[in-house]
């Protein structure tokens, strides 16, 4: 009596784990991603995942019954790469080691704006780390409302080759892929004999070298941001050579090897707004890449830059622009939801995230219009199980000085 007792205690204690219940959202246009639309679709919640989709099903008793009223229910949206909830710009000294985790902000006023757009789950990633070509760890966020966002630390270890990072390996391409082949060689000589200290000639440090382990374990991809066909094609070669999961980020010319990448199973993230080349790595950038990708069976998700923007600012509306342009130039409508939604989780191993399914994490948006429409936006938001607020500091500052409002205190946590 008394463990029940302090087991529900606890429940109270966490924050919004109280509003978890059963929900039945009704008259719902469900878009599943992992099977066919539903028309008057009954989606039951109950607590953090979703019980059944079924057309015209019944309401258990003492629900809470949302009705849709025909609009579009989709999974929770996914940003497959942003930068949201990050600050930093610069690593140290290290490498493979730089670790996003231990600096998330969960109270970025950009997180709510990006939930807001129906963003539920995103994988952040740093900018740039000291030892060439190795960007760092990035991390998994959930985006609940209250309580710790970070949900997956060192989901995967990212790499940038090209133009744009070529001046911390001599300014040589060739040099980027040599000593990126150098460091999983590297940690493999320390996962068969780890050691104190390093050999003299040993170019990772001791943080660096063990960090990669996840990587030629097989626990943690390998995303390698690169646009030239050329680099696409050695990230293919090295996915061969060291058995390493690789993931592209980028991609503007990969439909270049589109039949390359999907024999070898490995996804690419790209930017569908990218048609004009920002470097000479681009060139053959082009606005069908999304649509070419997927026809030969790659798995493709999407990431909106913006010169670096849109990776946290608007990182929702953004996305899902690019996936509208994607859409109108070719891409099946489903893939482009489904590039949001269960492409990202398959890339990223989020294993039931990003569909409507039962059993499926309840992470779910009701539109009030057409998802890929950025002049539409979602009524309500649920992120595991729980309804989350929709406002934001933008809301705030236009409710605050709204005519009539100019007293209006702004509410907690923008005061």
């Amino acid at each position: 009596m008394i463990r029940a007792l302090l087991a529900a205690l606890a429940v109270l204690a966490v924050p919004g784990a109280a509003a978890a219940q059963t929900v039945a959202i009704i008259h719902a246009r469900a878009l599943p991603v992992a099977s066919a639309p539903v028309d008057d679709a009954t989606i039951i919640i109950d607590r953090d995942h979703i019980r059944s989709v079924v057309a015209h099903g019944t309401v258990p008793a003492g629900a809470r019954v949302i009705d849709a009223s025909g609009r579009i229910v989709t999974p929770g949206l996914i940003g497959a790469a942003t930068q949201l909830g990050l600050v930093e710009v610069t690593s140290g000294p290290l490498g493979p080691a730089f670790d996003v985790q231990y600096a998330i902000n969960a109270n970025s006023a950009l997180l709510p704006v990006a939930r807001a757009d129906g963003v539920t789950r995103a994988m952040t990633y740093p900018g740039g780390a000291a030892t060439a070509p190795f960007s760092g760890m990035g991390a998994v966020l959930r985006l609940v409302p209250e309580g710790d966002i970070l949900e997956t630390p060192r989901a995967a270890m990212f790499v940038a080759i090209g133009n744009t990072s070529q001046a911390g390996a001599g300014g040589s391409r060739a040099a980027q892929w040599v000593l990126l082949r150098n460091a999983l060689e590297e940690a493999r000589r320390f996962a068969a004999a780890p050691r104190a200290v390093g050999p003299r000639d040993q170019l990772l440090s001791r943080p660096d070298v063990e960090a990669l382990g996840g990587v030629i374990a097989g626990r943690m991809p390998l995303a390698i941001q690169a646009d030239r066909e050329s680099d696409i094609r050695q990230a293919i070669r090295l996915a061969a050579d060291e058995k390493v999961r690789v993931v592209i980020l980028g991609g503007a010319e990969a439909w270049h090897a589109a039949s390359d990448l999907a024999a070898a199973s490995i996804p690419v993230i790209l930017d569908p707004e990218t048609d004009l080349p920002q470097t000479f790595d681009a060139l053959g950038a082009r606005l069908d890449n999304a649509a070419l990708l997927a026809k030969a069976g790659v798995t493709i998700a999407f990431s909106v830059s913006g010169n670096g923007l849109y990776l946290s600012y608007d990182a929702g509306i953004d996305m899902r622009e690019g996936a509208g342009i994607a859409v109108a130039n070719g891409l099946p409508y489903a893939d482009g939801l489904k590039a949001m939604t269960a492409g990202p989780a398959r890339i990223w191993g989020l294993a039931n995230a990003g569909t409507l399914a039962p059993g499926a994490d309840a992470d779910i948006v009701i539109w009030d219009g057409d998802p890929l429409e950025p002049a539409s936006a979602p009524v309500t938001v649920f992120v595991k199980g729980v309804e989350a607020p929709l406002g934001t500091r933008q809301t705030a500052l236009r409710d605050r000085y709204a005519p009539g409002r100019a007293n209006d205190p702004l509410p907690p946590p923008y005061r």
